[in-house]
C-alpha cells in the first residue's frame, strides 16, 4: 500500500511540474519587454526606423541581386564604383531616406496609438481593424521605398559590379547566374 500511495505522489508531482516548467518556458518570449514605452518596438527598432534604415524590409531584393544604396556606398572601394556611379548612388540614398523618416515616424506613431488603445482597454474590434490596417499600409509604403532603391541601384551597377557584391556581402552561393542579372 505504502508503494501505491509513493507513486502515486510521484505522478501527481510530475502533473504539477510539467505545467510549471511548460509556463516558465512560455514566460521568458516577451519578459522584460513589458516596460517598453512601445511594446511592439524595441528602442533599437525605434532609432532604425527614425532614422529611416531598412530593418530588413529589401531583403527579396538584397538576396536576389539587387544592391542596397547604403551597402555600395560602403563598399564603394571594393566595387570600384565610377564618380558618376557614386554620385548617383549617393542621390538615391538621400531620396530613400528622406521619404523613409517620415514613415518611420508615422509608423512609430500608430503603434503607439494602438499600444494605447490596449493599454487603457479601449480596444474592439473596429479599432483593431482600422489600426492594424493603417500599420499595415505604412509598412507596405515603406518597404516600397527600400525595395525601389534597391532597384535603381543595381540599374546602375555592372553585372560584375553585382556579382563582386554580392560575394563580398556573403551571398555569392546563392547569387544568381551572371546571364539572369538584368540592367
Amino acid at each position: 500500500m505504502r508503494a501505491i500511495a509513493i507513486l502515486a505522489a510521484g505522478i501527481a508531482a510530475i502533473g504539477f511540474a510539467g505545467p510549471i516548467v511548460a509556463a516558465d518556458g512560455a514566460q521568458t518570449g516577451y519578459a522584460g519587454q513589458q516596460s517598453r514605452a512601445i511594446k511592439a518596438l524595441s528602442d533599437a527598432d525605434i532609432a532604425a526606423l527614425r532614422n529611416g534604415d531598412g530593418m530588413g524590409m529589401a531583403k527579396a531584393a538584397e538576396l536576389n541581386g539587387y544592391p542596397g544604396p547604403r551597402h555600395v556606398l560602403a563598399l564603394s572601394q571594393e566595387l570600384l564604383l565610377t564618380e558618376p556611379q557614386a554620385s548617383q548612388v549617393t542621390t538615391i540614398r538621400d531620396r530613400m531616406s528622406a521619404a523613409a523618416r517620415p514613415l518611420g515616424d508615422e509608423l512609430i506613431e500608430r503603434e503607439r496609438s494602438l499600444d494605447q488603445l490596449f493599454a487603457r482597454a479601449e480596444i474592439d474590434p473596429e479599432r483593431l481593424a482600422a489600426e492594424t490596417a493603417a500599420i499595415g499600409e505604412i509598412q507596405g509604403r515603406l518597404r516600397a521605398v527600400h525595395l525601389a532603391a534597391h532597384l535603381e541601384t543595381r540599374a546602375l551597377l555592372t553585372a560584375e559590379q553585382v556579382a563582386r557584391y554580392d560575394k563580398l556581402r556573403g551571398y555569392a552561393e546563392s547569387a544568381l547566374p551572371e546571364h539572369q542579372h538584368r540592367h
